[in-house]
């Protein structure tokens, strides 16, 4: 009985080496597919629809687990070994010519390459005539009948018994195309191979098809790919050039500096390729998708256009249209056109140009590129001129010119990437429009300029406004509330960027999950050796790990994860006002026959309350951009500059922080987070 359990056990832990198939179970578990193609092959088993998580277990727990990048053939083959049916199977043989039926009569486990033999009767379809059947048995003969695993799909069988043997080459075959890169052998040995290489690309692979990641970004990445696999492709030549010639000449050493330029290139491509595998880096680094959109100009004629986009024209509307907005002092020769949607029209304009949008519901697939100085204008309320993105895509407003104009409008953002507006370069005013938001809301980046007013944000699952290192963003009269996070300033500490300008007046910023405002820097030195000086209030917030890295995962902030400290954050509640409150309330118990006017007490605390959040604000920002202006004056002296120039000195931020209303932000008006 005991030999028979040990048996038993170890038929278990064979079986056991992969989740999918059913080997107790009588049939198959898999789908089937039909080939494409005028042959009538076989239908073949369905793997290529597999979840993240299904590759992702495979990798880690059967395939790859722990191995090295020397040791992936050994592992890949160990595993064939104990899952793949030797032999008795059959399957189509695809490659980029012609696609064939063949018989396995055995496997070349070290080499995972497949014995074949061409079935009966011959199935086979090519883009010529040429391949016939004596020509595929010459080609198999210089082969020694055996084929690359990977380019084998495993012919349907209802039995389940080679369930096993289709999922084990589907998960080879995506390997092979999709994680393994021709330079991975020489990866260090000391690093895991699984956790390094093939787990960022997993998720990179999904990532991209689900639509989470930029078009833009995609077309990136692959370009880097080809280049990097081209240029690795000539620095093995030259490698193998001048390893198989011994001599001293000076071809060898002109070789060996060509060898070392393409080698320093290499490098700095795959250095790239990982920014973009890092879901926490790709963004920051790895991301130039606007630096080649260009501006149209003025138009040939210099003229400028009107566009119209009518929902339903109506002579009434067209008589208030002339009346109001196209009928100016002078309107000779004033030049309209119509367009069906406002996304035509905005492709259609040129410098100085101005789009009208009528009352009405828009449905648009696609993104407004605007790289000219145009004016968006709806012509109505808000919420009579609804703009709403349909399908996926990346973002939905990208603002490049030197001089836009919005108003009027209602953005409505679903299935997005990125924010529902960014603005790259230039000047982009937004004024009396709705953004209903879907991830992130409003981003400023660097050198641009967004002047916001009298407008209503609500919905972002990160923060309604982005505001970068050297932008320049001003905030009046705006409601920005039902966000991840209110108002989020990007750090801007490093030597390479400015100081932004920001001025916020009379926003109400309420009801967001985190902070009304937050600032995220980098923590010096001198500040995390004394944790009370990070701030007095008995209230300060101590925030966890876990929590603090999802933040950054959403925010793609930081350099790396390993670098990031916890200190405490600062929360903005009012001791002043509440003390205050505590005086009051103790007078009243004391003097029952006193009547205190509650309302009126409940308005100075709250506004005692509100005006010391501003100032809040106001002040710590300018003390990190004080920190900022010290740092770079001491580097500087170091580098010999005794007298720096008020030019280079004059990177002190310009914040104006009055008149804001901060109420119900879940973790209080201003935070500061550090890494």
């Amino acid at each position: 009985p005991g030999l028979q359990r040990e048996d038993a056990e170890s038929d278990w832990s064979a079986d056991s080496w992969s989740d999918y198939g059913s080997r107790d179970k009588p049939g198959t578990a898999l789908g089937r597919t039909v080939p494409d193609g005028n042959v009538l092959f076989p239908d073949i088993f369905h793997t290529d629809h597999l979840l993240f998580y299904e590759r992702f277990s495979a990798y880690q727990d059967y395939i790859l687990a722990d191995c090295k990048a020397s040791e992936v053939k050994q592992f890949i083959a160990e595993y064939l070994e104990k899952v793949l049916e030797p032999s008795g199977w059959q399957a189509i043989w695809r490659t980029d010519v012609f696609e064939v039926l063949v018989r396995v009569v055995g496997v070349n486990f070290p080499a995972l390459k497949a014995v074949v033999q061409l079935s009966e009767p011959f199935l086979c379809e090519s883009q010529d005539s040429s391949f016939t059947l004596e020509c595929m048995q010459e080609l198999l003969e210089l082969k020694e009948h055996q084929i690359l695993l990977q380019e084998l799909w495993v012919v349907y069988d209802e039995s389940g018994e080679f369930d096993q043997t289709a999922l084990a080459i589907e998960h080879v075959r995506f390997f092979y195309r999709c994680i393994w890169r021709t330079w991975d052998e020489e990866e260090e040995d000391e690093f895991d191979y699984f956790v390094r290489c093939v787990e960022p690309r997993l998720r990179l692979h999904y990532d991209i098809l689900e639509q989470r990641v930029p078009s833009g970004l995609v077309a990136d990445y692959q370009n880097l790919m080809s280049q990097c696999e081209e240029l690795y492709e000539k620095f093995l030549n030259v490698r193998n050039s001048i390893s198989s010639n011994d001599s001293d000449s000076e071809a060898e050493n002109v070789s060996m500096v060509e060898g070392l330029k393409l080698y320093d290139k290499v490098e700095h491509l795959k250095q790239k390729l990982k920014l973009i595998e890092n879901p926490l880096l790709r963004y920051v680094f790895g991301y130039q998708k606007y630096g080649s959109l260009q501006a149209k100009g003025l138009r040939p004629t210099g003229a400028k256009v009107i566009h119209v986009v009518p929902w339903t024209m109506t002579a009434h509307l067209l008589h208030l249209l002339a009346r109001d907005k196209l009928c100016p002092e002078s309107c000779e020769d004033l030049e309209i056109q119509f367009h069906c949607d406002p996304l035509a029209a905005v492709n259609a304009c040129y410098e100085g140009d101005r789009v009208i949008i009528c009352p009405g519901h828009y449905f648009v697939d696609g993104v407004f590129s605007i790289a000219d100085s145009v004016e968006l204008e709806g012509y109505g309320l808000p919420d009579d001129v609804v703009i709403e993105k349909q399908g996926k895509g990346d973002n939905f407003f990208d603002c490049t010119g030197a001089n836009i104009k919005i108003s009027n409008l209602k953005l409505v953002q679903h299935d997005a990437v990125e924010g529902i507006l960014n603005v790259h370069h230039g000047k982009t005013t937004l004024e009396n429009c709705v953004l209903q938001c879907e991830t992130t809301g409003i981003t400023v980046r660097t050198s641009a300029e967004l002047l916001m007013k009298n407008s209503d944000l609500y919905g972002a699952k990160g923060a309604g406004v982005e505001i970068y290192p050297g932008s320049a963003c001003t905030l009046l009269h705006n409601g920005i509330h039902h966000c991840k996070e209110g108002i989020l300033v990007k750090n801007f500490l490093d030597e390479d960027y400015e100081a932004p300008k920001i001025t916020m007046v009379n926003n109400m910023i309420h009801n967001n999950e985190g902070y009304g405002v937050v600032l995220v820097r980098p923590a010096i030195p001198s500040e995390m050796k004394d944790p009370s000086a990070q701030g007095t209030k008995a209230d300060n917030v101590k925030i966890g790990e876990n929590e603090f890295q999802d933040f950054l995962m959403m925010w793609l902030l930081c350099m790396t994860v390993d670098d990031i400290l916890f200190p405490a954050l600062g929360n903005t509640q009012s001791t002043q006002a509440g003390g205050e409150a505590a005086c009051a309330e103790g007078s009243r118990q004391e003097q029952p026959g006193c009547v205190t006017d509650e309302l009126e007490l409940y308005k100075r605390a709250e506004t005692s309350e509100q005006t010391e959040s501003n100032s809040e604000i106001a002040n710590v920002l300018g003390a990190t951009s004080a920190k900022k202006r010290q740092i770079h004056k001491k580097r500087l002296s170091e580098l010999g500059f005794t007298e720096a120039d008020d030019n280079l000195m004059s990177q002190e931020m310009f914040v104006s922080v009055e008149g804001n209303q901060f109420k119900w932000n879940g973790k209080g008006s201003f935070g500061i987070f550090f890494f």
